[in-house]
C-alpha cells in the first residue's frame, strides 16, 4: 500500500532544476536565492578579479621596469632581477609548454566564453529569431543562411560598440606609463590596474567579436540532409547504433535534472532501449555503438553504478560500445542546486574525471589507442597509458587531497581524443572527443569546445591513415541548426564556443569524415560545409507515455575512399504499458 502523496511520482522538489518544467527566469531567479555569497565572491576572484589584476598590472610592471633600467647604466639592480625573473620563465615554458599552452588556451577560451560569445549570441540569435518569424512564410534555406550572416554581422557591430563605449568610459583611468616612484602608493596602482585590465579587455571584445562575427558569418552553409546515398554492391558498409543522453539516475525512482517529472522516473527506459539494441544484435550485428555523452545525469558514483549494472545484464553490447563524456558527466556541481559552484581548487570536478577515467577504461580500454605526443603517432591503449597511473588514481579517489595527485589534468588531456584505428588502411575509424569546456558553474554546465590539443591530434591521426575514413563522435552539436522552432533559451551557450574554428578545421576532411554528436535530445541530419552532421536523440527524455527513438546508421566507403551515409533506421522504443 502507497502513501496518498504517492514517492514514486515526484514532488515540485524533483523538478528544481528541470528546464521542461520550469522557466529560465525562474531557474535564474531560484539561482540567484541559493547562490553562496562568500563563496560566489571568492571564485570571482579567482576566476576573473586577480586574472584581470594580473593582465592590468602587465602593462605598469613592464613601464616601471623599462623607466627603472633606463635611469642609469650603473644601477644594475633594476635590470638583473627582471632578466633573471625572464629566463626562469623561459626555462619553465621550455620545460612544460604544453601544459603551460593548455593553461594559456583554457584561459583564452574562457575569457571568450564569459566575455564574447554569450553577449555575441544574445544578439545575433535574438536578431536571427525575429527575422525567422518575420519572414517565416518566405525563409527558404537560402534566405535563412542569408540572414543568418546578415544577423552575425549587425551582432558583432553591436557588442564592438559597446565595447568601445566601455573602454571610452575607463581610459581617462588607464595608466600604462608609470614611474618607479608610483610604488609609494599601492592602491592608485591598484586601481590603476583594474582600469588597465577593463580596458585590455573591452579592446579586444571589441576587435574579437568582429572576428567572430566574421567568421560566423562566411562560415560554411548549414543545411538539411535532404537526401541520402544508395548502396552499391562493391562498396564496404559498417552498421553504427547512435545513443546519447541516456542520463543514468543514481535511484529507482529518481528524476533526471532537466526533465523533472516531465520525463521518465528511473533508468527502466534505458534498459529497454537495451534489450532491444540486443534483438538487433542478434537478427544483425552491429560494429559499434555509440554513446556520444551524458551518461550520467550529474556524474555521481551511484549513477555510474547503475550503468553499469545495467550494461552488465548485456555483455555482447558493452564490448561493441564507446562512449565519451557529456557535460553532465563532467560539469555538473551539484544536480539538486544550480547555484552551487566548484571552486577553482576544489577536488570534485577531478574525482568527476576520475569517475569517467575509470568508467571509459572499462568499456573501452582494450579498444582504444591514445596519441603518442612524441612521435604524433598512435601509440598505447587507453588501459597501457592509464596503468602507471593507477595507484595515484586510486588514492586520490579515497582521499581527494589535491596534492596527492597533480597529475591529473595531464593524463585527462592525453586521454583525448580516443581513437579505434581502421582495421585497413582504406578502413574507417572512430575519433572519441572531448567538448566539454572547463567551467565551475552548474548554470554554465553546457558550454563546449574542442581544445586546439585536440586538433593536432586528430591531424596527426587522419595523417597516419591518409586513405581512411571516420567517425568523429563529439558531445555539443556543432553549430545551431538551421531551424526557425528552437527556442532563444536553447540556443544560447550550449554549442561549441569554438564552433567556427571546429567547422574550418574540417573541411579539408569532409569527403572523409561523418560527425555525430548528441546534447540537443533531438534528431537532425544535415551538412555543415561539405561534411555530415548526425544528430542522436535523446531515447530517456520524453514524457512517460511518449514513445522514443534511436538510430542505426550505415556508413559506406566506396573504392575512391569517399565515405558515404545511407538511409538511417529509426528504431521507436514505446513507453512501459500500466
Amino acid at each position: 500500500m502507497w502513501p496518498l502523496i504517492d514517492p514514486r511520482n515526484g514532488d515540485f522538489e524533483s523538478d528544481a532544476s528541470s528546464s521542461k518544467s520550469r522557466s529560465l527566469w525562474s531557474l535564474a531567479g531560484g539561482m540567484l536565492a541559493e547562490v553562496s555569497l562568500p563563496k560566489l565572491i571568492i571564485a570571482w576572484f579567482v576566476l576573473l578579479g586577480l586574472p584581470a589584476l594580473l593582465l592590468g598590472s602587465m602593462p605598469i610592471v613592464a613601464s616601471i621596469w623599462i623607466n627603472a633600467t633606463t635611469l642609469t647604466v650603473a644601477d644594475l639592480a633594476y635590470g638583473l632581477v627582471p632578466a633573471l625573473l625572464l629566463i626562469a620563465l623561459a626555462a619553465t615554458a621550455l620545460l612544460g609548454f604544453r601544459r603551460l599552452f593548455r593553461l594559456a588556451e583554457r584561459s583564452f577560451w574562457s575569457l571568450n566564453s564569459l566575455a564574447v560569445q554569450p553577449a555575441y549570441a544574445l544578439c545575433r540569435e535574438v536578431l536571427s529569431q525575429i527575422a525567422e518569424h518575420l519572414l517565416r512564410k518566405d525563409m527558404t534555406t537560402a534566405r535563412r543562411a542569408k540572414w543568418r550572416a546578415i544577423s552575425a554581422i549587425l551582432s558583432g557591430l553591436i557588442v564592438c560598440l559597446v565595447s568601445i563605449g566601455v573602454l571610452l568610459l575607463v581610459w581617462p583611468h588607464v595608466r600604462f606609463d608609470v614611474e618607479f616612484s608610483a610604488l609609494n602608493d599601492p592602491v592608485a596602482l591598484m586601481k590603476a590596474a583594474l582600469a588597465n585590465s577593463i580596458g585590455i579587455v573591452a579592446g579586444y571584445v571589441a576587435v574579437a567579436v568582429l572576428a567572430w562575427a566574421v567568421a560566423d558569418a562566411t562560415m560554411p552553409a548549414t543545411c538539411d540532409l535532404d537526401h541520402f546515398a544508395t548502396p552499391v554492391a562493391d562498396e564496404r558498409t559498417w552498421r553504427v547504433a547512435h545513443l546519447s543522453d541516456i542520463h543514468v539516475v543514481g535511484e529507482k525512482y529518481g528524476f533526471r535534472i532537466e526533465c523533472g517529472r516531465a520525463g521518465p522516473r528511473g533508468n527502466d527506459r534505458l534498459g529497454r532501449v537495451l534489450e532491444r539494441l540486443d534483438e538487433i544484435q542478434t537478427e544483425r550485428p552491429l560494429d559499434a555503438i555509440l554513446v556520444t555523452g551524458d551518461i550520467t545525469d550529474a556524474g555521481l558514483a551511484t549513477e555510474w553504478a547503475e550503468f553499469f549494472d545495467t550494461v552488465s545484464r548485456f555483455p555482447r553490447l558493452a564490448e561493441r560500445m564507446l562512449l565519451i563524456p557529456g557535460n553532465h558527466d563532467i560539469n555538473v556541481v551539484n544536480r539538486a542546486n544550480p547555484a552551487q559552484f566548484d571552486l577553482p581548487t576544489s577536488p570534485n570536478k577531478k574525482l568527476r574525471k576520475l569517475r569517467i577515467l575509470s568508467a571509459l577504461n572499462a568499456m573501452q580500454g582494450a579498444r582504444v589507442r591514445v596519441l603518442d605526443r612524441g612521435s604524433k603517432r598512435l601509440g598505447k591503449t587507453l588501459e597501457s597509458a592509464l596503468g602507471p597511473h593507477v595507484p595515484g588514481m586510486t588514492t586520490f579517489a579515497r582521499t581527494g587531497r589535491p596534492r596527492s595527485y597533480l597529475a591529473l589534468n595531464d593524463i585527462w588531456s592525453n586521454a583525448f581524443p580516443m581513437v579505434v584505428p581502421p582495421e585497413g588502411d582504406d578502413g574507417l575509424g572512430i575519433v572519441l572527443l572531448n567538448s566539454n569546456a572547463d567551467t565551475h558553474f552548474s548554470f554554465t554546465n553546457a558550454l563546449g569546445m574542442v581544445s586546439t590539443d585536440q586538433f593536432s591530434a586528430i591531424n596527426a591521426v587522419f595523417a597516419q591513415y591518409p586513405r581512411a575514413c571516420w567517425i568523429v563522435c563529439i558531445h555539443h552539436h556543432v553549430i545551431e541548426y538551421p531551424n526557425a522552432d528552437v527556442a532563444l533559451s536553447e540556443r544560447i551557450g550550449t554549442a561549441l564556443i569554438d564552433g567556427q574554428w571546429f567547422v574550418r578545421r574540417l573541411q579539408s576532411f569532409a569527403d572523409r569524415i561523418v560527425v555525430m554528436h548528441g546534447h540537443r535530445h533531438y534528431d537532425w541530419f544535415g551538412r555543415c560545409g561539405a561534411f555530415p552532421i548526425l544528430s542522436a536523440p535523446s531515447t530517456v527524455m520524453a514524457a512517460d507515455d511518449a514513445p522514443t527513438r534511436f538510430y542505426i546508421h550505415t556508413i559506406a566507403v566506396g573504392p575512391d575512399a569517399r565515405i558515404k551515409v545511407l538511409q538511417p533506421q529509426p528504431i521507436v522504443v514505446e513507453p512501459q504499458s500500466g
